[in-house]
C-alpha cells in the first residue's frame, strides 16, 4: 500500500472519528434536555411534588436554563456537521466553526445571567462593574481578542498558511481566540520541530508577511552556483536557463497571472521576466557566481532547489573541458 493511500485512509478515520464524536454529543444534549423539561414540567404542575421541594422557584430556574443550554449546545454540534459537511475549504470552516462556539458561550452566558438575576437593571449594572475591573486587569488578552476578529475579517492568514511576523516564521496550525499557533520553519524553508505561540494582538503591532497568499502562492527564490574564470559562461548559462524553464513549465502563466493583479493598482508595469532569470557577477574571491532566480511555492522551496542542484550540478560535470569550478583551496 503506498503513502498517498494510507493517508487518505488515516484523514477518512479521522473524519469519521469526529463525526461519530459529534453525533454522541448531539444524543446526549437532545437527552438531557429533553429530560430537564420533562422534570420541569412535573416541578410546574406537580403541587404535591413541589411541597417536597424548599425552593421550587430557583429548581424551577435551574431547570429551564439547563433546556435552553442544552438547545444551544445542539444547535451548536448541528452548525458544526453542517460546516464540515458543506464547507470545501478548509481555513472557512475552521473559522465557521470558530465563531459559532463563541456565539454559543455568549448565549449561554446570556441565559446564566437572565435566570440568575430578577433585576435586568442590577445584573445590567452588576455586569458593567464587572465588565469594567476586568478590562483594566485583562487589556493584553483583550486585545489579542480584538485581533482575532481583525484577523477574521482582514483575512491577514488562515489555517496552512505560511507566515512571517515579527522574529516568528511557519506554518500556521491554529488560530485560537488570543493566540495563534505555528508550526516553525528556518530561512531555507525547512522545519525546525518547533510549535510557536504568539498572543494575536501582535498583528495590530507588527507587520504580516503572508508567503501563501491564496491569489498569488508563489515567491521569488534562487540559487547560486561558483565557476572558474576559465568556464564558457554562455554554455552555463543556457545550460542553467534550459534546466530551469524545464523545471518550471507553468511559470509564465503564472507570471502573466501577477502581471494582471498589477494591472488592477494604481501600480506601472513592472519588469518580471517570464522564464528563470540567469545573472553573472564576479566574487570578491577567485570565481564567477552565476545565480538563478524562478518562482516556486513557498512549501516546496527546499525540495525544488535540491532537485534543481542535482539536474544542473550532472549536466555541467558532464562537460568537464567547458565547465570548471573553483579549486578546493581557493573556495
Amino acid at each position: 500500500m503506498d503513502i498517498n493511500r494510507k493517508i487518505k485512509i488515516s484523514e477518512l478515520k479521522t473524519v469519521k472519528r469526529s463525526n461519530l464524536g459529534k453525533k454522541l454529543w448531539i444524543v446526549l444534549y437532545s437527552g438531557i434536555a429533553i429530560i430537564a423539561m420533562t422534570m420541569y414540567i412535573l416541578v410546574k404542575r406537580d403541587a404535591l411534588f413541589q411541597d417536597k421541594i424548599a425552593n421550587h422557584t430557583l429548581v424551577e430556574k435551574l431547570l429551564l436554563g439547563s433546556v435552553f443550554v442544552c438547545l444551544i449546545l445542539l444547535i451548536t454540534k448541528l452548525l458544526e456537521r453542517a460546516f464540515v459537511r458543506r464547507a470545501k475549504i478548509v481555513y472557512t470552516r475552521y473559522n465557521r466553526i470558530k465563531m459559532v462556539r463563541l456565539l454559543s458561550w455568549i448565549l449561554i452566558a446570556a441565559v446564566v445571567i437572565a435566570f440568575l438575576f430578577k433585576n435586568w437593571y442590577s445584573a445590567a449594572v452588576s455586569l458593567g462593574l464587572i465588565s469594567l475591573i476586568l478590562g483594566f486587569a485583562l487589556q493584553s488578552p483583550i486585545a489579542s481578542f480584538i485581533g482575532w476578529i481583525y484577523i477574521l475579517i482582514r483575512q491577514s492568514y488562515h489555517v496552512g498558511d505560511r507566515i512571517q511576523i515579527d522574529q516568528f516564521r511557519g506554518d500556521v496550525v491554529e488560530v485560537n481566540y488570543l493566540d495563534t499557533t505555528i508550526w516553525e520553519f528556518t530561512s531555507d524553508y525547512m522545519p525546525s520541530g518547533r510549535l510557536i505561540r504568539f498572543p494575536n494582538s501582535l498583528v495590530l503591532q507588527m507587520a504580516v508577511s503572508n508567503y501563501s497568499w491564496e491569489k498569488f502562492p508563489f515567491i521569488w527564490s534562487d540559487l547560486s552556483f561558483q565557476l572558474a574564470y576559465e568556464s564558457d559562461l554562455q554554455f552555463v548559462e543556457d545550460t542553467i536557463k534550459r534546466i530551469a524553464t524545464d523545471e518550471f513549465k507553468d511559470m509564465a502563466k503564472n507570471i502573466e497571472h501577477f502581471k494582471k493583479m498589477i494591472d488592477q493598482t494604481p501600480v506601472e508595469e513592472i519588469d518580471v521576466s517570464k522564464y528563470p532569470y540567469v545573472s553573472l557577477r564576479t566574487n570578491a574571491n577567485t570565481w564567477i557566481e552565476i545565480t538563478v532566480t524562478y518562482l516556486v511555492h513557498p512549501n516546496n522551496g527546499a525540495a525544488t532547489r535540491t532537485r534543481i542542484i542535482k539536474r544542473i550540478l550532472a549536466e555541467l560535470n558532464s562537460h568537464p573541458d567547458r565547465v570548471m569550478f573553483p579549486k578546493s583551496n581557493a573556495r
